[in-house]
């Protein structure tokens, strides 16, 4: 693998640690603080391929990203899972009455939060990414200050894991998706996972016909997501996973909701990272 990866974050992010596991050891990656910068990185050319997290068990599924993609005809090639371990890092030395601030990505903290309900002095700040926390602790010699983020991160920067595995949830599970700007050329019969997007009229009953139509083609259906479509006020774009036994039976799908739909796109074909 000698292309570069984009990544949102630094490395000992999560976002680094998907990158490693799915692409090998020796990947090389370009860091973006925000998934703007990540999508910039892609159409610009300075990176071949992303990592995009995409939904986490305990929060759900981050929105803006599904836009991102629609919104810049990305392509989703691949996906990988990775279960999330947040601790507390802090500079040698501190104790858990020395830490006034923490700093992580929403998420993180959203996932931590019944952790820090003991300690009511601690206040919580959103930062872009939970290893950039890190780092700064790191190159500031910050005392008073914590990061919530990863072991990698805790090693790169040389901080103490004041507490391990602080996540509210033990099994806290991140969905990421692999995407480039152009379809990734899989053979058909391993193909057996699709994202579509679609939107539908108002007349009633749409949505249900739609998803009969789906269950009757032999998908079974693993997300779905609705988006409001901002130029059409109360009007929706629905945001959906699939996976299927075999490829014709998606082709089956595909033409008829080609002819259902008022709009029809396919995100992706790829593997299911689950079976």
């Amino acid at each position: 693998m000698n292309n570069k990866v984009a990544i949102q974050g630094i490395l000992g992010s999560f976002h680094h640690q998907v990158a490693l596991e799915y692409f090998g050891k020796e990947v090389v990656v370009d860091e973006c603080l925000s998934f703007d910068a990540l999508v910039d990185s892609l159409i610009n050319k300075e990176s071949d391929i992303a990592v995009m997290a995409i939904e986490n068990s305990i929060a759900g599924s981050i929105i803006p990203n599904y836009a991102l993609i629609n919104n810049h005809d990305l392509h989703i090639i691949g996906e990988h899972y990775i279960n999330v371990h947040h601790n507390l890092l802090v500079l040698d030395g501190q104790t858990i009455d020395d830490i006034k601030e923490v700093y992580s990505h929403p998420m993180a903290l959203l996932q931590c939060k019944a952790f820090f309900r003991q300690y009511p002095h601690i206040k919580l700040i959103e930062d872009a990414d939970t290893a950039e926390a890190a780092r700064r602790i790191h190159q500031g010699q910050l005392k008073g200050v914590g990061a919530i983020a990863s072991k990698a991160a805790a090693s790169i920067f040389e901080l103490k894991m004041l507490a391990e595995e602080i996540q509210t949830i033990e099994n806290n599970s991140t969905r990421f998706v692999i995407v480039k700007t152009k379809n990734s050329v899989i053979p058909k019969e391993e193909i057996n996972k699709a994202s579509i997007m679609f939107e539908l009229g108002t007349k009633r009953g749409s949505l249900a016909t739609v998803l009969n139509v789906m269950s009757d083609c032999k998908l079974n259906l693993t997300k779905i997501q609705s988006l409001p479509k901002i130029e059409t006020p109360w009007r929706y774009s629905f945001y959906v996973d699939v996976t299927f036994e075999t490829y014709e039976d998606f082709e089956k799908a595909k033409a008829l909701l080609n002819i259902m739909a008022s709009h029809f796109k396919v995100h992706g074909e790829y593997k299911n990272a689950k079976k």
